[in-house]
């Protein structure tokens, strides 16, 4: 994985203010992909499990509708976030699973857990 600054140069560029090339904040991008009360959870479901079916996502997300699920899915897929396989078996089925892409959000999402956990209680 390239490395674009150590966190001391982090801590230092911030103060002047860090944009992509086209001038925006580096971190809205992201989090613009991640908008939306399901994608996290979505992808949250694909950290325990290597691939994950669509049953298997509805059953952990009891409180999620049928065309939202579908909708979070094909957003993160169009975004590079995970894999869909369809498997043309008897019964057929298809099976998500993270792309590089995805899996590079796995430290991200360490980095919050951390954060999370230290500040449960405020």
């Amino acid at each position: 994985m390239e490395e674009y600054m150590s966190y001391e140069e982090y801590l230092v560029k911030v103060k002047e203010g860090i944009v992509t090339e086209k001038g925006n904040c580096p971190v809205t991008p992201l989090l613009q992909k991640l908008q939306g009360k399901w994608k996290t959870q979505i992808l949250y479901e694909l950290c325990m499990h290597d691939s994950v079916r669509y049953g298997e996502l509805k059953k952990a997300l009891p409180e999620i509708t049928g065309s939202m699920l579908s909708t979070a899915l094909k957003e993160l897929e169009a975004d590079g976030f995970i894999h869909r396989e369809q498997f043309n078996e008897i019964p057929p089925h298809v099976e998500y699973s993270f792309t590089e892409k995805g899996r590079d959000l796995q430290p991200i999402f360490y980095a919050i857990m951390v954060w999370g956990f230290k500040h449960e209680n405020d």
